[in-house]
């Protein structure tokens, strides 16, 4: 379903395996200036679909890492000879002024942004780039989960031809 200059699909996600598939599928799509949005409760799966991206991209470069969650750390960076790619947990962050201090907006500038719980700051967040993928993730009855994804600006038409 299109709308303006957005796209939306949905994908039901049955296991971990399919978590992964859909990381891999959105991986290749990464391009400098993106920002991936992961919505969703505690558990629903964001930071296991933001390792799956990550991770997927790197091994496109024949790179193999492990991908935590940066929690703690906030942002956690990675490089492959194409991007940067700065995974973003913003659970912590009290102040938007603490956004400043991560250099997010650099990154962005010229890498990919993966940012869980973005509705912490959403506005300055939203700012970053106009080229924008919201992935809501649901828990659902037996243990499924279901991911909704609303690709924005040059987003739309990757998401339009994404198949897992």
């Amino acid at each position: 379903m299109s709308s303006g200059n957005s796209l939306h699909r949905t994908f039901d996600l049955a296991s971990e395996a399919a978590t992964r598939a859909l990381g891999h599928a959105l991986a290749v799509h990464l391009h400098p200036g993106d920002l991936i949005l992961l919505r969703g409760d505690l558990g629903a799966g964001k930071t296991a679909l933001a390792r799956a991206i990550i991770q997927s991209h790197l091994a496109l470069h024949g790179i193999h890492e492990d991908v935590p969650s940066p929690t703690f750390t906030l942002v956690q960076t990675y490089e492959s000879p194409e991007l940067l790619i700065a995974h973003v947990d913003l659970y912590r962050v009290e102040e938007v002024s603490e956004l400043r201090e991560l250099g997010l907006a650099e990154i962005a500038d010229e890498g990919v942004l993966l940012v869980e719980w973005p509705e912490r700051a959403e506005a300055e967040i939203r700012r970053l780039s106009p080229d924008s993928l919201d992935i809501s993730l649901f828990l659902m009855p037996e243990g499924l989960r279901r991911a909704r994804l609303e690709g924005r600006g040059s987003w739309a038409a990757r998401l339009e031809g994404l198949s897992l």
